[in-house]
């Protein structure tokens, strides 16, 4: 059954769920209870020391609709996993330049995990950077072995930029399978997302991913700006 979205300004479903786009808010490190309040479909806790959103502690209880995501840089699988047991992660983020093959193993050992748990599967999202352009070919190795890629905006950083590549070139996808659209996406970007979610390229776009743009300081998010992301009628 599909879950309603807790609003303090609204009652109705997020518009987000009305039009089947799900929101993922990533980077979560120090108000992890009051953003799984807003009920949005995923939250994600970086797993990658160098980051200012490094996450470490424990994860507070939250509604177990809300997906947890880890994300990882180049990590060894067998620390990736250890994370997916010490967290409860029901996903996967790979944010640096792992391998088909490395995606094979880790989705060979992530659906072990499933079985002995009896659980959902634990879904895998690779993720490809984008600037002004992007070889669509290069997802073709990627097709069997994740779930999901993540579209991000290239930068200094593996993600937490805080601005956006060009949508347009997503005209170009030309697989099936569901994506995440990130990168430096915040309020200002409301019009251009309701744009986008019209036009062919967005038919398979699953969430859109907010982290950077929607900070006080990394890693603590600005619940208002939050709020009102939510309830904005797309």
């Amino acid at each position: 059954m599909k879950k309603k979205a807790i609003h303090t300004t609204s009652q109705t479903s997020s518009p987000m769920e009305r039009v089947g786009v799900k929101l993922k808010v990533c980077g979560m490190k120090h108000n992890v209870e009051e953003v799984a309040e807003l009920q949005p479909d995923y939250l994600g806790f970086i797993f990658w020391e160098p980051s200012k959103r490094y996450f470490e502690g424990l994860i507070p209880n939250i509604d177990s609709r809300i997906k947890k995501i880890g994300v990882f840089v180049n990590a060894d699988s067998n620390d990736v996993i250890e994370k997916v047991h010490q967290f409860d992660l029901q996903g996967v983020q790979l944010h640096g330049a792992e391998s088909p093959e490395y995606c094979d193993t880790l989705g060979r050992k992530l659906a072990l995990i499933n079985l002995k748990k009896n659980s959902t599967q634990i879904k895998l999202i690779k993720v490809f950077s984008i600037k002004d352009n992007f070889d669509f070919k290069t997802l073709e190795p990627y097709e069997k072995v994740c779930d999901y890629y993540l579209f991000d905006t290239k930068g200094k950083l593996p993600g937490g930029n805080g601005y956006t590549f060009n949508w347009k070139l997503l005209k170009n996808y030309p697989s099936t399978k569901p994506y995440f659209l990130s990168g430096g996406i915040g309020l200002e970007e409301v019009e251009s997302i309701k744009a986008f979610i019209q036009r062919p390229e967005a038919k398979y776009c699953h969430a859109i991913d907010v982290n950077s743009r929607f900070e006080i300081k990394p890693g603590l998010k600005d619940i208002e700006k939050l709020k009102k992301f939510k309830i904005i009628d797309y």
